[in-house]
């Protein structure tokens, strides 16, 4: 009877007025075990009757034509691309890396030169998966070099992807997604996706909290960074770096680098370090507003994480002690940055230049800039701008050239 039912539920499919046979029933005991029926489902490919597949398994007529409505809505009609395809796609497709599995080489080929007219991209990738059987690995690999070029379907693959079992999505690709909105200011978008992650039955971690930190750190939503940071303490787990680094960026931009300062603190207390970047910014911050002393505190946090300064640190803190009007603690800074060994930049001697301009002291800012040239050091652009403002204010621009010109010719002389 089973037999008899299967049989006739082929062949009603594709031949209604056929009548049954021996030699169909024969056809029919492929699809047995043994003696009993199997009863996974099994697709057949027919091409000249313009079906892409056919259930065959007893009693499940309806699943047989709803299966067969889904893959026509779902076709996309997959060309492989050849020759004939204009130059710049050609080209595109000429870059693919060499070591890329072909199975994911023939999606980037029908990325690359993708219509509309074949299908939707959900289409397309549907019909990767099931002929090319990708891996993860090869989802992965695809995703890399979308990103890699900057490619407008990025963002839907990678959407798509998590759809697919192949894929065996975790957390951590919700994260990336989370990322990318964060990177392109899509504030609005990441939200509803972090929304529907937790519908997904993905519970918020700490990585993917500070995720949502920096991304409203960088977008200068300091409120709303602090509400995530929060969060992430109400995990009950230690802050990593990276939490706590993201927290005091939002508030350097915010223009509170107290507070930033604060949390610094509160890391060194537990003995995690800061990224180079932070100690940097929160340096800078202060620089900028004339917070001297601020400075000096950041400038020791930073020997003492065994960063070493450089050029551009020490410029920061002379430039402080010069907005906060402390001519002679910014020269001090400059000589100890000199004693160290460190070549001054060009906006470092501006500073000091701006320093001697507040007390008056041409003269000693012109041996400054004599002893300067003689250790092979030349004033650039921000310096030599901030002497023409200088000696037009006192009127003595022919004057200084003469003087510069005696002074050089004679130390040639000695």
């Amino acid at each position: 009877m089973m037999g008899t039912y299967c049989n006739n539920l082929l062949c009603n499919f594709y031949h209604p007025n056929y009548s049954i046979t021996n030699d169909v029933t024969k056809f029919c005991r492929v699809l047995t075990r043994g003696n009993s029926l199997c009863q996974n489902p099994v697709y057949f490919g027919l091409r000249k009757h313009r079906f892409d597949s056919v259930l065959v398994s007893v009693g499940l007529e309806e699943v047989v034509k709803e299966e067969g409505k889904e893959d026509n809505d779902r076709r996309y009609r997959w060309i492989e691309v050849g020759k004939n395809v204009p130059k710049e796609q050609q080209q595109a497709i000429s870059k693919l890396p060499f070591r890329m599995a072909d199975r994911c080489k023939a999606l980037m080929r029908q990325i690359i030169c993708y219509s509309a007219e074949k299908g939707s991209m959900s289409d397309l990738l549907r019909s990767w998966v099931k002929l090319m059987k990708p891996t993860r690995a090869d989802w992965l690999s695809v995703l890399k070099e979308l990103k890699i070029r900057e490619h407008p379907v990025y963002l839907e693959v990678a959407k798509h992807a998590l759809m697919e079992e192949s894929f065996e999505v975790n957390i951590r690709d919700y994260t990336k997604i989370i990322h990318y909105y964060g990177e392109h200011n899509l504030l609005e978008d990441a939200e509803k996706f972090l929304t529907l992650m937790k519908q997904r039955g993905f519970i918020y971690d700490q990585v993917i909290l500070t995720t949502m930190v920096h991304m409203y750190s960088k977008a200068g939503n300091h409120d709303r960074a602090k509400e995530y940071f929060e969060e992430i303490k109400l995990l009950g787990k230690p802050l990593d770096k990276r939490s706590y680094g993201s927290m005091i960026m939002a508030y350097i931009r915010a223009g509170m680098p107290e507070e930033g300062e604060n949390l610094l603190q509160e890391m060194e207390a537990q003995e995690i370090l800061a990224g180079s970047e932070v100690y940097k910014a929160l340096l800078r911050a202060y620089s900028m507003i004339g917070n001297a002393e601020g400075a000096q505190r950041v400038f020791d946090a930073i020997q003492l994480a065994g960063i070493t300064p450089d050029d551009k640190i020490c410029s920061l803190v002379v430039n402080a002690y010069v907005m906060a009007g402390q001519s002679q603690k910014a020269l001090i800074a400059f000589e100890n940055m000199r004693r160290a060994g460190i070549k001054p930049s060009d906006k470092c001697i501006a500073s000091v230049l701006v320093a001697y301009e507040k007390e008056s002291k041409i003269n000693t800012a012109l041996e400054f800039l004599i002893d300067l040239e003689r250790d092979g050091i030349m004033v650039e652009e921000e310096a030599s701008a901030v002497l023409a403002k200088w000696f037009r204010k006192l009127g003595v621009v022919e004057e200084v050239e003469l003087v510069l010109r005696d002074f050089v010719t004679s130390n040639q002389i000695s």
